[in-house]
C-alpha cells in the first residue's frame, strides 16, 4: 500500500493534468505565501494536545472531541469557507 505522502503526490499530479495551469499557479503561489508567513507558528501538530470542544457534525448534531477519542485516534481538520 502506498504511503499517504505518495497518495497525495499522485493526487497532485492528477490535478495538475486536468486543471488550467493558471489556476494551479495561483493556488501554488498562495500556498507558498502562507507557508512563508508566520501563520503556521500557531498550528497544532501531530500529537499536540488541545482542549475538549464540541462542534456540529455533518448532520448538524454536536459532537465532542472527547467522545471521538474514546473510539481511538482522531484526526481533526478545519476547512475555511463553505463548499
Amino acid at each position: 500500500m502506498d504511503t499517504l505522502a505518495g497518495q497525495l503526490y499522485a493526487m497532485k499530479l492528477e490535478r495538475d493534468e486536468v486543471r488550467n495551469p493558471q489556476f494551479t499557479e495561483v493556488m501554488d503561489r498562495a500556498t507558498a505565501e502562507l507557508k512563508a508567513s508566520d501563520i503556521l507558528d500557531g498550528v497544532l501538530g501531530v500529537g499536540d494536545r488541545t482542549i475538549d470542544f464540541a462542534l456540529p457534525n455533518l448532520e448538524g448534531n454536536p459532537i465532542r472531541l472527547s467522545s471521538l477519542l474514546t473510539q481511538g485516534p482522531t484526526v481533526v481538520s478545519f476547512f475555511r469557507g463553505r463548499w
